[in-house]
């Protein structure tokens, strides 16, 4: 049975007390919970925190300002690119005029969109809805490839062997003639495979397999 994926939290980092207050206010408006940081070194500490297993488990997204004191927006979007997270914490960039070329860039290189200030409070809630969407997607295929991995590790060697055969699509007597065993000893690891791998065909088992090497 799976355990439902956390709340959805809005991270806000934004060296302006006034303006995390106002988009904390507006979030909890639309019932969405969120967390301030008045600077990018203060969301560091954050991400270096000791836990165990992958940060976050919940859908989350970023808002974040491009110039402030000290690490800047882009700098700590290049540590999040470097960590790999910035598909399950989309980013959305808040900036001024004068970034918005800035703001661009980034987004070219990964970053899910930037907003302009002053900004429309539906138009950032509506980004912000669509980039926890995506947060919710890249951690639901994540945690079904960490199942599918769990469920390949129990497999025996034999089994596996059975397994890569049928999803090439080779008939039972011919896995059989491949690996010297009997018809009916295949058909067994068949099930067996089918039973762990929790599938009912071969063509089931090869649409898992393939997802579970993609991306």
């Amino acid at each position: 049975m799976n355990t439902p994926l956390g709340l959805p939290m809005v991270y806000l980092v934004d060296d302006e007390a006034v303006l995390r207050d106002a988009l904390a206010w507006l979030l909890r408006s639309r019932r969405l919970l969120s967390e301030g940081f008045a600077s990018a070194e203060a969301f560091i500490a954050l991400l270096e925190a000791p836990r165990s297993g992958a940060w976050p488990t919940a859908p989350s997204c970023l808002l974040l300002d491009v110039r402030m004191p000290g690490m800047s927006g882009l700098a700590l979007f290049d540590q999040l690119a470097l960590r790999g997270l910035t598909q399950v914490l989309p980013v959305i960039f808040l900036t001024g005029h004068g970034d918005v070329p800035t703001a661009v860039a980034a987004v070219k290189r990964g970053a899910f969109d930037f907003v302009e200030k002053p900004f429309s409070d539906n138009a950032l809630v509506d980004r912000v809805e669509q980039a926890l969407a995506a947060s919710r997607e890249h951690l639901e295929a994540a945690r079904s490839k960490s199942k599918v991995a769990q469920w390949l590790s129990e497999l025996t060697e034999r089994e596996r062997e059975v397994m890569l055969l049928v999803v090439e699509g080779k008939p039972n007597k011919l896995v059989a003639e491949r690996l010297s065993i009997s018809v009916r000893t295949v058909e067994v690891h068949r099930a067996r495979v089918f039973d762990k791998m929790n599938v009912k065909s071969a063509v089931e088992l090869a649409n898992l397999l393939r997802d579970q090497r993609s991306g």
